[in-house]
This record gives structure tokens, sequence and C-alpha cells, in this order.
């Protein structure tokens, strides 16, 4: 596999140095990817470049990710309007465990292989370095009017930012720079991916290294991405859409990418998938033919949630998909677990209940129209039982003199009540 071909028909290159495709065909390339490490979990913002670096590898060359220990305690100022909060150190070497962890899905960091992939922290190779020395071997290095002229430093120096920019954040691609320098040095690193608003960076590294050493390196980032109408990828209401599945279940990753718009889908099977373009240009054709059976998105959620969470997790997800829209989804919800069945039903009325009372057993009635509100009186509750219009759990309740206990518990907290078909009530047992 070519990696520039590959990349191209993805869609998946920005901006690229002239000579790096050479580079790339000439011998066995060693290339770094930045990540910020002021969480513990990779968010789906990160995919892109990860994916640069599964594609690299993949194509026979060396993958480094570099985790920004140094560089994350001062704070980017491309595309941010605010300055960072900084992170200590040991805050810094958790979130750098825990990144490793999610990238050696993506990554081979244990064979032989020469081109097995490496995990770096700049903050092993700055933290001893003075500022004197800083200013001497690197600051001589690049001129004021150079960084000036980046567009991450004029955004901001030209409104954008409330504060303006810090003279921390103004020596942020110096910093950069010298990643790029020392991994040139010491790991013969010839080329640097990111993200589109990382050029200004990047080729600050690239220069230095030019200006230092008289050395030749490389550069090539991938776009933003973005969504057909406008808005951010990657962002919900909620906010971040994370790999950790402590931050988003496995069941809401794969709800973002089965929702994605038909004109999305078949951009982000190019992007976040290893399918062919032969495979690709199948499911498109069928989607045309069928678009409400939705066979890119399906497929899409397939593939990433497989390979973010496995095929058990997202064999649960398309199940506890299944709940919603199907009456006889009583066995599968009692196996949910707490936040599954909360996603699931994010936002519904909720009740809440004395388990004691539970556990001693409650009248059908009394439940639905007593301790509850999901109907308004015992006797609307009982003629909508008598009617068929009233499940527990998924499961139909006919006999109006039943008494609910906790055996219907759901993680040991939780009966759903569903009057009609879509009015959905979560009675809580505390």
């Amino acid at each position: 596999m070519d990696f520039i071909e590959e990349l191209t028909w993805r869609g998946m290159i920005h901006t690229m140095m002239p000579g790096t495709d050479e580079q790339l065909r000439k011998e066995m390339t060693t290339a770094y990817l930045g990540i910020d490490p002021t969480a513990d979990s990779l968010h789906i913002g990160h995919l892109c470049g990860v994916m640069m670096l599964r594609h690299f590898q993949r194509c026979g060359h060396k993958p480094i990710a570099l985790v920004g220990g140094a560089t994350g305690m001062i704070g980017d100022p491309s595309g941010k309007s605010a300055e960072r909060n900084l992170l200590d150190e040991a805050t810094l070497r958790h979130n750098q465990e825990a990144i490793k962890k999610q990238l050696a899905k993506f990554l081979d960091f244990e064979s032989d292989a020469p081109n097995r992939a490496e995990l770096v922290n700049n903050y092993d190779w700055m933290k001893g370095v003075s500022f004197l020395d800083f200013a001497r071997e690197i600051g001589k290095h690049i001129t004021v009017n150079y960084m000036m002229a980046k567009d991450s430093v004029q955004k901001r120096l030209n409104g954008e930012a409330r504060d303006g920019l810090s003279f921390t954040e103004f020596t942020y691609q110096l910093l950069q720079g010298f990643d790029f320098l020392h991994l040139y040095q010491d790991k013969n690193c010839k080329l640097q991916l990111g993200g589109s608003d990382q050029w200004g960076n990047i080729t600050t590294g690239s220069e230095l290294v030019r200006r230092k050493l008289g050395g030749e390196v490389f550069a090539l980032t991938c776009p933003l991405i973005t969504k057909a109408d406008g808005g951010k990828f990657g962002k919900t209401e909620s906010g971040n859409v994370w790999l950790d599945a402590r931050y988003t279940s496995p069941y809401k990753f794969y709800q973002f990418w089965l929702n994605v718009s038909d004109a999305d889908a078949e951009k982000y099977l190019k992007i976040f998938t290893f399918l062919t373009k032969e495979e690709i240009e199948a499911l498109a054709a069928e989607h045309a033919q069928d678009p409400g059976a939705r066979p890119l998105q399906k497929r899409l959620a397939k593939e990433v949630t497989v390979m973010v969470h496995g095929e058990d997790n997202y064999n649960a997800a398309v199940e506890a998909s299944s709940i919603l829209f199907s009456n006889k989804a009583g066995e599968a919800l009692m196996k949910l677990d707490e936040k599954t069945l909360l996603d699931i039903f994010e936002g519904v009325p909720t009740f809440n209940i004395s388990k004691t009372d539970l556990e001693n057993g409650i009248p059908l009635l009394e439940l639905l129209a007593g301790v509850t509100a999901v109907l308004p009186s015992k006797g609307e509750a009982r003629k909508m039982v008598q009617g068929n219009g009233v499940s527990l759990n998924k499961e139909k309740v006919t006999d109006p003199n039943m008494v609910v206990n906790a055996d219907m518990l759901i993680a040991g907290k939780y009966i759903l009540a569903q009057r009609g078909k879509k009015n959905y009530y979560l009675i809580i047992a505390d």
C-alpha cells in the first residue's frame, strides 16, 4: 500500500510539503503525531489523526505518538479563543498511560517489527532544559517576525481572544518545533502529521531543523472533519464523544455514528474505517437504492464501534438500540446495565418510590396512579390496562389486580413503565 495514495482517495490530505511523497517511497520513514493529554481519554476529534498513524504503519512506516506532557502544560493557541488550564505532572502521567491503552487498539506497540509504534512524552526531554538553554539553542534560530506571521498568532492578536495572547502561548510553536528537532536527532523522524490547524506549528519545526542542523524534514496535515450542515463534528448536546466507555457508553458511541446524515456517512466511512474503495462504493450504491435502510450508517457504526469497543459491546449496543422499537424486548431490557438503560431513556420522566414498599409488593394501579403519576387516576389506569395500553419492562400487563414487586427491577433499581406506544417513564426504587 502507498500511504499518499491511500490517504488521497480517502480525502484525508489537506496540505503536504513538497517532497513528502518521494521521501515515503524512498525508505521506511518515521513520522510523529502530537496528542494533547489534557484528558485521560481520546475523543473522536482525535480519530482522524490516529487513523493516519494506523495507515502509516499499515503501509510499512514507523509511527510515533507524542503525548504533549510539556506542551500540554502550556496550551496551544491554534483554533482556541482562551488559554487552557495547566495540568500538573501526576495528572499528565496518568493521562498518558490511559491514552496509550486506547492507542494500542489501533497501533502495534508490542511486536518485534522494525516499524512498531512508539509512544513518547515531550516532558521527558524538555523538563531538564533551562530557559537560558532554550533561548540560546532554540530561540535564536527563529525570528519573531516569522512567528508573528502564523495564522494562529494573528487570529488571537486581532481580537478573537478576549485577553490577547500570553507569552507562554506565543512560545508554543517553538516548543513544538523543539519536538520535531529532538525526534529528528534522536529517532531519525522526518515527517510530522497533524490536523490542518497545526500547519503553522509544524512548519516552524521543519524550519528549525533546517536552520539548526541543515536537515530536510516533511509535513502532512489532514483536514479538520466537518459535518455537511456546518456543525462541529464530534460534539453532541452532552459534549465530546469519548473513546472511553466511562465517559461515552458503547451504546451512545454506536448511536452517534448510526445517526450521522447521508451526506456525511460515505465521507466518514472513508476516514474512520479500513473498508476498501470498492466496498464503500458498493455500500453507497446499495444506499442509493434504499436510503431508508441506511446501510451506510449501519456499516459505519459497526466498523467504528467494533474497532473502539470490541464485537461484544457492538452487539450489546445493537440489541439495546432495538429495545425502543420492539414490543418483545423484555428479556434484553432485563440484561441492561444501569448506564446503558439511562442512556437509552435519557430525558424521560422519572418517579421515585420506596424500595422497601416495592419489596413488600405494590398493587399495579397504586403504582401507576398513586405512588407515581404515570396515569392521572386509578380509574384511568384500570381502563388503560384492560385495553392493553400499559407495559412494564416492555411486557404488556393485562391484570389490573396484579402486584408489582422487586423481582421486576432492572439493574436492581428501575422499572420501565410505558403508556401507549411512545410514552415512557422510569420508576426508580430508592
